[in-house]
């Protein structure tokens, strides 16, 4: 079990790695230079949403990026808008422009496209809901792990 457990994580860590790589040769393929495949993941989970920093940040999507960096580039490229809150002046809430809706829908039509070709490596709607499902509960277990982990260290002792 041990054995196979460490192998589940490094099967994770490199199929986040190599799904980065295939959206970042679509890219490449549709000629788009201004956003990297982690901004255009970003902006596919925004969608037609208006979301704040922390809304993004609370979905928890982007291991290992910057939210607010990446944002502040996806607006200077012209993918998102941004614009105040009316009830929070501080609060910034972004969303897609028109730039970054048409680039959604080239991202939904790869999605299409690998879904049409998933048959063809023998992996069917139940193989991928099992495998969500596990996905999902490992996810549950890692979040109670870090919930009991946090819950038993101690805070630092403060010294004078």
């Amino acid at each position: 079990m041990e054995q196979t457990y460490l192998e589940i994580i490094g099967t994770i860590e490199r199929l986040h790695r190599q799904f980065l790589e295939v959206v970042k040769h679509e890219l490449d393929r549709m000629g788009v230079e201004d956003i990297n495949n982690i901004q255009t993941l970003i902006l596919f989970n925004i969608g037609r949403d208006e979301v704040t920093v922390g809304e993004l940040t609370a979905r928890g999507y982007y291991l290992g990026s910057n939210v607010s960096y990446n944002l502040k580039k996806m607006v200077e490229s012209g993918y998102l808008e941004q614009k105040r809150s009316t009830h929070d002046r501080r609060s910034v809430r972004v969303s897609a422009s028109q730039k970054g809706r048409d680039l959604c829908v080239q991202v939904a039509d790869m999605y299409k496209r690998h879904v049409e070709r998933l048959p063809e490596e023998n992996i069917g709607q139940e193989d991928l809901r099992t495998a969500t499902e596990t996905l999902k509960g490992l996810g549950r277990f890692w979040i109670e792990e870090a919930r009991e982990v946090s819950a038993v260290v101690p805070f630092p002792k403060m010294t004078a």
